[in-house]
């Protein structure tokens, strides 16, 4: 009921955001190695996109490409190719963060693996049997020696906040009681609390993945769209144009075929 209410009151404060005219914006939630499911929304995206008028048009991928789901190498590959076709723009995520601080450091590996990524260093093509019976500091070299150079470049490469007309794009979120200039990059891959509860409006709408919702939340000073791509199937993106907000999600049915659908806001 508390919640609701915060909701409720958010969206009625909340300033009255727009994407400037003749710009359109699609923002991808946490992919986790969902190669299947963002696949499937890359094109939803390109057919979309080419629906409707010409527009200056971006891509934000939220960040968290990677670790939990099967194929993160895949993810970051077909990322880097689509960047080569129109213009997509990446945020770092906690696990990009954890990803890329693994390769110096061993109690990092060693809690990047707790966190799904164990399944990152077997998609570079690490082979299972010889990565279960590595000792910790043999299998940090085993994903050394598997993960390209241009791969961890084009990682390091990744923004941490994007701002496009009234809207502020991140990670997991700002912490509320500083202003966007001075935002750290820990709260903005990180943080939870006390941002998803703060009722406030800020100075942008953030729209941010990290936290799991079970569908799109629209709180009105923020927009939540991490829906849980590597355990419930269903990868999710906003799609903003002026002020209209809408949704595509690509969504793992029967079999493991994968449909997409539109969603109004």
């Amino acid at each position: 009921m508390l919640h609701t209410l915060r909701q409720i009151f958010a969206r009625s404060s909340a300033p009255a955001a727009a994407i400037p005219a003749g710009e359109r914006v699609y923002a991808v939630g946490d992919i986790h190695g969902r190669l299947d499911l963002f696949k499937a929304l890359v094109k939803a995206i390109d057919d979309d996109d080419a629906a409707h008028p010409s527009a200056e048009t971006t891509v934000i991928l939220l960040g968290d490409l990677v670790d939990r789901g099967p194929d993160s190498a895949g993810v970051i590959a077909l990322a880097r190719d689509w960047q080569q076709l129109r213009r997509v723009r990446i945020l770092a995520g906690n696990h990009e963060e954890m990803f890329l601080r693994s390769f110096a450091s061993l109690e990092t590996f060693r809690h990047f693996l707790r966190h799904g990524g164990r399944e990152t260093v077997l998609s570079f093509g690490v082979d299972r049997a010889d990565f279960a019976k590595a000792d910790l500091e043999a299998a940090q070299q085993l994903m050394r020696d598997a993960v390209p150079a241009a791969d961890v470049a084009f990682v390091q490469g990744f923004e941490d906040m994007i701002a496009i007309g009234g809207y502020l794009f991140v990670h997991a979120g700002i912490h509320p009681s500083k202003p966007i200039e001075e935002q750290e990059s820990h709260d903005l891959r990180w943080i939870r609390e006390p941002f998803l509860s703060h009722p406030g409006r800020y100075d942008r709408v953030i729209v941010h993945g990290h936290t799991i919702c079970e569908a799109a939340e629209d709180c009105g000073n923020r927009i939540g769209i991490d829906t849980g791509a590597f355990m419930s199937g269903r990868l999710t993106a906003i799609v903003l144009e002026g002020t209209e907000r809408r949704y595509l999600e690509a969504v793992e049915g029967e079999g493991g075929r994968i449909a997409t659908t539109q969603l109004a806001a």
